[in-house]
């Protein structure tokens, strides 16, 4: 069983932090190789000389320029990357925002994604308190994110939190201040496969 693990949520919840917590032990979990797929980390710096070249700020990531023509292609390539992976059974950690695709549940359907029909996807949504997520962001100094800061009024107008309907399937994942168990649990709902009687999941590192 191969697995796919999108990481989802919006600036400063600490995705990739997660995602880096969770990946060791996955892999204990479920014997299988796991590979990190960050978004920003695959397409930052390209993505800063393109932009850059087009509107002369590197770190625009806000403008309806970037939103129209680069976000989709960067989300595109970052599918392909794990589908590659993915075919030759390494199980994938996908780390981006991806919010529209969440509220479109496009990132259940193995069609959609290019990916193998048997892979098991698992799609977390982490959240934080908006107080939180905005010290996380000014603490970490990205100049990506000068934009998000000096318009908080209009940017938190796109951070939501999934109800109803949205929630399907998800695991939802308050990264404001969690718990070990916390991720324990997440842990365990990832992996879904029955364990042997006496088994134990490992615990993630604290």
């Amino acid at each position: 069983m191969t697995h796919l693990v999108f990481i989802c949520g919006h600036a400063g919840t600490g995705k990739t932090t997660l995602a880096k917590r969770l990946i060791g032990p996955l892999m204990k979990a479920t014997g299988d190789a796991f590979c990190l797929l960050d978004k920003d980390t695959l397409y930052g710096v390209y993505s800063a000389a393109a932009i850059g070249a087009l509107t002369g700020d590197p770190n625009d990531r806000d403008s309806p320029l970037f939103l129209q023509h680069f976000r989709d292609p960067e989300y595109r390539g970052l599918f392909d990357t794990a589908a590659e992976n993915l075919q030759l059974g390494i199980g994938v950690i996908a780390v981006g925002p991806l919010s529209r695709e969440v509220r479109e549940h496009k990132l259940f359907d193995q069609k959609w994604l290019g990916v193998p029909k048997d892979v098991t996807i698992s799609v977390v949504w982490v959240s934080a308190d908006e107080e939180t997520a905005r010290e996380r962001i000014a603490a970490r100094g990205n100049p990506n994110d000068a934009y998000k800061l000096a318009h908080w009024d209009e940017y938190r107008q796109r951070r939501f939190v999934p109800t109803g309907s949205e929630c399907d399937g998800l695991l939802m994942f308050d990264n404001t201040a969690p718990r070990p168990a916390d991720y324990d649990a997440l842990l365990a709902r990832i992996v879904q496969a029955p364990q042997p009687s006496g088994v134990m999941l490992p615990p993630l590192p604290v």
